[in-house]
């Protein structure tokens, strides 16, 4: 048998019994996705983990809490054999091969039936792997081929011609907060699919230059006091481009609906007849802070976050922030946009409350190359800003949890 390769195929479980023995760490690795394809699933272990324990509380599996007996791979297609005990999964080897059941062995793959590949999925296609070498199966190897296959369907350098007609409509796409690396999966993926990507200045501008030359980029940046593209602008060039059967990506900082106005753009899509996809990012709010080395939540710190807009000062009549109730909370205080207004919004929190001493940070440029933070407390925040020539965009976080580090000094 070790002189030929494994034959691949892929089983439809759905609705078949499938036997897991064993409730270890082999088996909460695998269980999920035998779970995920709709297989009826039996585990046999005296015990489990956590996580197998909670999937068979949840009813996800059914669970016999007992060692393997003879007779429990009756009726099933397909078998995962991980006990301790090798004796056990011996026995439990030689039923599966009377009864004609594919039986998986996490102790022997020698005297396995089948072997589990290294899997990977992306964009509706799973990528599996196995050896072709039985005297080499080196799970490292194969997970490696994996991972960098399905690392190129997901940025776009593993590219598959395909007869499949693509949906064209808009993709609204959060960026994150500005190091490529932290967009997510599925907007990389509309990313490389994209024919127009329409991009703001805040999102990930190093992925740009990974598009494919036919790639219409179009730049909506909003520069503080610069120029800037209207809304209304950004919203036609969004409708045009998807009437003319093009696959749009509108490219935005953070998270399209965390003061990005991603819902006035969904909104003219959806008056237009536009498909609209929303693809959630992460939100500055939290990760810049994080990135900076500040939790926004802390065990006996901080028990709660609220994020504020800071692009109009408390005493303009546009604003729709209470104030006054922000300064008496005890949690974190994070403001986007408030660079320029610091001054104003830390004098407001104090006349309502807030202690002078109040630690604030002001991180800039956060996750990318050229993030830095600047410390200060709501009485110097302002003279701060302007020695050290703090520029948007930057978040700005108060309250004690900026005192919070890895050496806790707080």
């Amino acid at each position: 048998m070790a002189e030929h390769p494994a034959y691949p195929v892929g089983l439809r479980l759905t609705g078949r019994r499938v036997v897991v023995l064993g409730g270890g760490q082999v088996a909460q690795r695998r269980l999920p996705a035998l779970v995920a394809a709709g297989a009826d699933v039996l585990l046999v272990s005296p015990s489990a983990t956590a996580s197998v324990e909670a999937m068979a509380d949840a009813g996800e599996l059914t669970w016999e809490r007992r060692r393997y007996a003879d007779g429990d791979l009756t009726g099933a297609w397909y078998a995962l054999i991980a006990t301790s005990d090798t004796e056990a999964n011996a026995a439990a080897s030689a039923e599966g091969e009377r009864r004609r059941v594919w039986c998986v062995r996490a102790d022997d793959a020698d005297e396995a039936t089948a072997w589990t590949p290294a899997s990977g999925h992306s964009a509706g296609v799973t990528v599996a792997v196995l050896t072709t070498d039985a005297r080499d199966r080196d799970p490292r190897h194969t997970a490696a081929i994996r991972d960098a296959v399905v690392e190129g369907l997901r940025d776009g350098t593993l590219v598959a011609p395909h007869q499949r007609t693509r949906a064209t409509g808009v993709a609204l796409v959060g960026g994150g907060p500005g190091d490529p690396d932290l967009i997510t999966v599925r907007g990389r993926r509309l990313l490389a699919e994209a024919d127009v990507v329409i991009a703001d200045r805040l999102g990930p501008r190093d992925l740009l230059a990974e598009l494919p030359p036919h790639v219409e980029v179009i730049d909506a940046a909003k520069i503080p006091y610069g120029r800037f593209m209207a809304q209304e602008a950004i919203n036609n060039a969004l409708i045009e481009h998807a009437k003319q059967g093009k696959a749009v990506v509108r490219l935005k900082g953070g998270d399209p609906f965390v003061f990005g106005r991603g819902m006035e753009e969904a909104q003219a899509l959806a008056e237009a007849g536009i498909p609209c996809t929303v693809v959630p990012g992460i939100s500055s709010s939290v990760s810049v802070p994080g990135a900076a080395g500040i939790p926004v939540t802390h065990r006996g710190v901080a028990h709660e976050f609220t994020v504020v807009s800071g692009h109009v000062a408390p005493d303009d009549e546009r604003s729709l922030v209470d104030w006054a109730s922000l300064a008496k909370l005890t949690g974190t205080l994070v403001i986007l946009m408030g660079v320029d207004k610091i001054g104003r919004i830390a004098e407001t929190l104090v006349a309502h409350g807030r202690s002078p001493d109040t630690p604030v940070a002001l991180v800039q440029e956060g996750t990318t190359a050229a993030q830095r933070r600047v410390d200060a407390t709501l009485a110097t925040v302002a003279e701060t800003v302007v020695a050290e020539g703090v520029r948007p965009p930057a978040v700005i976080v108060v309250g004690a949890v900026v005192g919070v580090g890895p050496h806790g000094t707080v």
